[in-house]
């Protein structure tokens, strides 16, 4: 592992503006940001905050990193003989553990898991399939986890563990609704399942041959799942990047085509019966599609941050007006709180998002 300092860092600040029950948070660019070399070039992707000090990123060239100290310095290295794979997306559950993703056809797709803060690698799933393509992967806690790849015969592919990755079982292919040709997701932020509670999942869908993209719900950790149609538009290169939920039932799906950085579609549906119905609410303030989506982890209201390849933008009120953060290129967003979150992208970025009263 070596340290490297962060390529871009820009502090967000932020102030709430309340009147009795009603908070509104606003948020701007520090103009003292500063910007310095990073020591990987890397496409970072993945993203899972732990807590305000511990965040873990992965990208490119078999690439992962960590911060210990809120993103002050970070820390990276290649995993051992991984150097070909793009790890799209990482779960981390403390300082010392986290899970890898990585993408591609085939024997591509691999799960790693290392619990001594990176020092070691421990190759824990290689998928078997050759038209098996996995997006992305979501964990209920510490040892119970899904992983999510494109359809094919038909039939979405999704892998479950109990035990921490040391072994992981396909669901059987009658316990989904059928998959129309080519339909599965899109590994541009590790967001396309977002876990819930101690057994619900939502997986958003996109390309194949439906008109709309489509939710996958499961309320019992994987091993059953139903399906929603969503007001997005789906087929080719369109669907749904990323899924993201605030409670059981305010949820939103996000995405577009993410070949066509110019269009200005809708690109944002929200729900607010967990997953059953979806509304369209517009997009945010920048063209393109959205790669990557979260809720702001307590925040005094419901605070949705949208990043893409022209930018981040945040809305608070249901998508009724969005706030521009920046217009470079970002992939994924994570919070860790509201006052500490961070973004990333492409060249080794990382955007440092603070929010406080």
């Amino acid at each position: 592992m070596y340290n490297c300092s962060v390529r871009y860092i820009w502090y967000v600040a932020a102030a709430l503006l309340c009147m009795h029950a009603a908070c509104t948070p606003v948020l701007r660019l520090d103009p003292g940001a500063q910007r310095v070399a990073s020591g990987s070039t890397e496409l970072i992707v993945g993203i899972s905050a732990v807590d305000a000090s511990t965040v873990w990123i992965s990208g490119t060239g078999g690439m992962y990193g960590r911060t210990l100290d809120g993103g002050e310095t970070w820390e990276s290295g290649v995993v051992p003989g991984a150097d070909s794979l793009q790890f799209r997306d990482i779960h981390a559950v403390d300082a010392q553990t986290a899970y890898l993703l990585s993408i591609g056809f085939g024997s591509q797709s691999r799960i790693y898991k290392t619990a001594d803060g990176g020092r070691s690698w421990v190759l824990q799933f290689t998928n078997q399939e050759p038209e098996g393509f996995f997006d992305c992967m979501g964990f209920w806690d510490a040892e119970r986890g899904l992983a999510f790849s494109d359809s094919f015969d038909g039939a979405f592919y999704i892998v479950t563990t109990n035990d921490g990755g040391s072994s992981w079982t396909r669901i059987p292919t009658s316990n989904f609704p059928a998959a129309s040709s080519g339909e599965g997701s899109f590994a541009a932020s590790g967001h396309c399942v977002h876990v819930f509670g101690d057994s619900t999942a939502w997986i958003g869908t996109g390309a194949g041959e439906n008109a709309n993209a489509r939710v996958l719900i499961t309320t019992d950790g994987g091993s059953h799942w139903t399906d929603a149609a969503t007001p997005i538009a789906a087929g080719g290169s369109k669907g749904i990047a990323s899924v993201t939920f605030h409670d059981r039932l305010l949820g939103a799906a996000l995405g577009g085509d993410v070949a066509d950085m110019e269009s200005t579609a809708p690109n944002v549906a929200l729900t607010y019966d967990g997953g059953l119905t979806w509304s369209v609410i517009g997009r945010p303030y920048f063209s393109g599609p959205v790669y990557g989506a979260t809720y702001v982890s307590r925040a005094p209201v419901p605070t949705l941050v949208a990043a893409g390849p022209n930018g981040i933008a945040f809305t608070a009120d249901q998508g009724t007006s969005w706030t521009m953060l920046s217009d470079l290129n970002h992939w994924s967003v994570a919070f860790a709180d509201a006052t500490h979150g961070w973004a990333v992208g492409p060249d080794g970025r990382i955007t440092k998002l603070q929010l406080y009263e």
